[in-house]
């Protein structure tokens, strides 16, 4: 754990301007579920489709070159986009859906997972996240996970974290479980938009996931020890997420 950095807690102008961003965010989506905008993000530039066709994993700031700076926090805005090839928009739902099998899916990043209840295509849901980068930092986080059809073949998710608790000495006897909103502050908050596209040409399933993600902001004199995990970390994440999953899909769909 961080020695040098002090423990910080999450500000109520800071969570203001998060709220604020999302609103946007949000409103700005509605064009994509309701058709006067393309669905998939892949699709609003040739190159980038054909690269995601091509089974690559494409991944940007959706807001440029650096993370958005708001009062004593950053806001990191990514959209990443991948193709499952060979799978049907029912096998990458049922495989995301089965939160018991995070665990194993999205390891290590994803240390423990369980869905808590369902009711229809609504989930509540317990990730335990390993984040590590220079400091290794253990995360009890609380999700609500909210699934619908735009169209047959066509899905959207929307997932928000609840509760997000730094953990102490994970996993010894001496663990300790804090305060959500108290720590070193390296994720506030997670707010996960997903899409699942099976084309008609039969291609396979077009997965994007734009991650929303709040941290603390960079104190001067840390910048050495804080900033690679703020702002390379939201990157590698989705990364790691999108290729997990390809993967586990690649591993369903083989004879």
């Amino acid at each position: 754990m961080v020695q040098t950095a002090n423990l910080v807690t999450l500000k109520p102008r800071t969570l203001l301007a998060f709220a604020n961003y999302i609103r946007a965010a949000e409103e700005e989506m509605e064009a994509a579920l309701d058709g006067r905008s393309a669905f998939l993000w892949s699709d609003l530039n040739y190159e980038r489709s054909q690269q995601v066709r091509r089974q690559q994993i494409v991944a940007q700031l959706w807001t440029g070159e650096w993370p958005v700076k708001v009062p004593n926090g950053l806001i990191h805005d990514w959209v990443g986009a991948a193709l499952a090839p060979n799978v049907t928009v029912e096998q990458v739902l049922s495989l995301v859906q089965n939160y018991d099998n995070h665990k194993y899916i999205y390891q290590p990043e994803v240390m423990d997972s369980r869905l808590v209840s369902q009711q229809g295509t609504d989930f509540k849901i317990f990730l335990r996240l390993l984040k590590k980068k220079i400091i290794t930092v253990v995360l009890d986080t609380d999700h609500d996970v909210h699934y619908s059809a735009v169209q047959a073949k066509r899905w959207f998710c929307r997932s928000y974290t609840t509760r997000i608790a730094e953990v102490e000495d994970a996993g010894t006897e001496n663990e300790k479980v804090l305060e959500p909103d108290t720590g070193y502050g390296f994720l506030w908050r997670l707010y996960s938009y997903w899409k699942f596209d099976e084309k008609k040409d039969g291609d396979g399933v077009h997965i994007e996931c734009r991650a929303i993600s709040l941290t603390r902001d960079i104190p001067l004199g840390l910048g050495w020890i804080i900033e690679p995990v703020v702002r390379k970390l939201p990157q590698e994440s989705l990364i790691h997420t999108l290729e997990c999953t390809c993967k586990a899909l690649d591993i369903t769909a083989s004879p």
